[in-house]
């Protein structure tokens, strides 16, 4: 996309605005919990949380100590985030003693020895040693500080009525006789591979890694700079979990997983899931007691093993994998995750960054989407790496396609600037439609929309830029951390639930224990046997050819 699209006002004005109403969100946040000394912690899940296994909103990710609130989908920012607070006020509750919730994504301190990272642990069924195997595997492939990174997974779809508009008005007879189920895929596809091409506002907006505590990056090669004592970063950073020290997979990279279309999307996964990866298999399957240290050698144990900023999604039913899901009922929603933890929110995102994500996502709907070829992968990688670790360099450039496989270098702020304009009528729209969500007195996605603006013309006013000004100010990561956990401490043993709200919380804590207990009580095979299928390779030689 190098230059934004001109037709996006004229689509909106043949949109009936009352659609964008039946829009629906959620939120996954993690955070880790650390004990009082500033390490992370190493006690079990507190059981008043209910099971991690199957509680619907608190559950954990990988460590038994990082955290993962899940809120369910409304048609409301406002109701979203109240639900999202009130997660964080219950489990403030049942901390052990000492305890408080990391704000940041990258780690609070980590000591020398990886196997002080708890992997989480989700009981005795066969399914809970599936999910802790599985991270196992993680372990054994990354290394267990890696997956200590916390973020926020933004969940974001769009009605029918919306998809079924756009395919009226569209002039391809192709496209105007397909299924809406496909064509509602078709555009979420579209939508994603915008979204990509958006990356580097997204990083320079909402970035807010732009340091790290030392320990990090113990026995890792890296460029960065000491801040100040036991503080690592670089100048002009904006996120360094999206980086070279955030999720990598080269495994991955070199399948060459692509979002032009649904059919090569789910080839890509199921391929990945399924074939052999040499590296992944020296590691082998089982240690010197027949233990599974993995659940199998595919360059994918799981198909949830893909880490991308962006993910087409579609609720898998009983028994289903989610490319089955997206298979059978094609695309639902869309999950935004190149998004950092907001450190200056409690609950670590707030109205102002929602409100702008699903301004981006609407724009990125409406606008031409073509498909993405390796030339324009590689360049939209190398603009990634470029504004994780220099994004507020001021006259940074970065890379936008011409013609053929040739670039030219744009002034980052003038593109960003250039991108904000056009994605402006999709702020005034959805203000139209869902404006009385809000008691301010400038519109909520406008007002986002206008920060982000500032953000844009001033990189000091960028999350990343406060970051270091309040780390370095404080003497260092975890200083500023720990001071930031007791201020939301202190937030939370003032904010009380309701009753009915305590309540519901903790029947779900209950019958989720149950509902634990009663899978434990229903294996009928081993975990051996239940594992088997998974360590069968369908498609080994294509695969191992297209990856060595």
């Amino acid at each position: 996309m190098t230059t934004p699209s001109n037709n996006i006002k004229h689509i909106l004005d043949q949109i009936d605005y009352t659609f964008f109403q039946d829009m629906q969100r959620g939120i996954e946040r993690e955070s880790l919990r650390m004990q009082a000394n500033g390490f992370l912690s190493q006690q079990a899940h507190p059981m008043a949380l209910g099971a991690a296994l199957t509680h619907p909103t608190i559950t954990t990710d990988y460590s038994e100590a990082l955290l993962e609130f899940i809120t369910p989908p409304t048609k409301s920012i406002t109701d979203t985030l109240s639900i999202l607070k009130d997660i964080h006020s219950f489990t403030y509750q049942h901390l052990p003693e000492g305890e408080s919730l990391w704000s940041l994504s990258m780690p609070c301190m980590l000591d020398s020895q990886d196997e002080n990272i708890p992997i989480a642990q989700y009981g005795t069924s066969n399914l809970g040693q599936f999910k802790t195997l599985y991270r196992k595997g993680l372990a054994v492939r990354y290394g267990r500080r890696m997956q200590t990174i916390s973020g926020v997974h933004y969940n974001l779809s769009f009605p029918d009525e919306l998809f079924a508009t756009l395919q009226q008005q569209e002039s391809d007879l192709t496209l105007k006789n397909l299924s809406l189920q496909d064509y509602r895929s078709h555009r979420y596809f579209g939508l994603i591979r915008n979204f990509l091409r958006q990356i580097p506002l997204v990083i320079y907006l909402l970035g807010a890694s732009p340091s790290i505590c030392r320990c990090f990056v113990t026995g890792r090669e890296h460029n960065l700079q000491e801040l100040v004592k036991g503080t690592m970063y670089l100048p002009h950073a904006t996120a360094l979990r999206m980086g070279k020290l955030g999720y990598q997979n080269s495994a991955q990279r070199k399948l060459g997983i692509h979002y032009n279309n649904l059919s090569g999307y789910l080839a890509g996964i199921r391929e990945a899931t399924q074939c052999s990866y040499p590296e992944f298999t020296a590691l082998g399957l089982d240690d010197a007691d027949g233990n599974p240290i993995q659940i199998n050698d595919h360059v994918l144990q799981i198909e949830n093993e893909y880490y991308s900023v962006i993910r087409p999604k579609q609720t898998p039913q009983a028994g289903e994998s989610p490319s089955d899901a997206l298979q059978a009922r094609g695309v639902a929603y869309v999950e935004l995750r190149a998004v950092d933890v907001n450190p200056f929110s409690p609950i670590g995102i707030n109205a102002d960054t929602a409100s702008f994500l699903e301004t981006l996502a609407l724009y990125c709907l409406l606008s031409d989407s073509p498909e993405i070829d390796e030339a324009e992968q590689a360049m939209l990688d190398r603009n990634q790496l470029l504004v994780v670790e220099r994004g507020r360099e001021p006259q940074l450039q970065i890379e936008q396609p011409t013609s053929g496989d040739t670039t030219t270098q744009v002034d980052f702020q003038t593109w960003i600037q250039q991108q904000l304009n056009a994605m402006q009528p999709c702020a005034s729209i959805l203000d139209q439609a869902l404006g009385q969500q809000t008691s301010a007195s400038e519109a909520l996605y406008q007002s986002a929309w206008a920060l982000m603006q500032a953000r844009s013309l001033d990189s000091s006013k960028t999350l990343s830029a406060q970051m270091l000004q309040q780390t370095t100010e404080l003497g260092g990561t975890w200083a500023f951390g720990a001071n930031l956990a007791a201020q939301y401490q202190e937030y939370y043993q003032s904010h009380t639930l309701s009753a009915d709200t305590q309540q519901q919380f903790e029947q779900a804590a209950t019958e989720s224990l149950k509902a634990q207990q009663q899978l434990e009580a229903q294996t009928h095979i081993s975990f051996q046997d239940y594992l088997k299928p998974y360590r069968r390779l369908t498609e080994q030689h294509s695969c191992v050819s297209a990856i060595v």
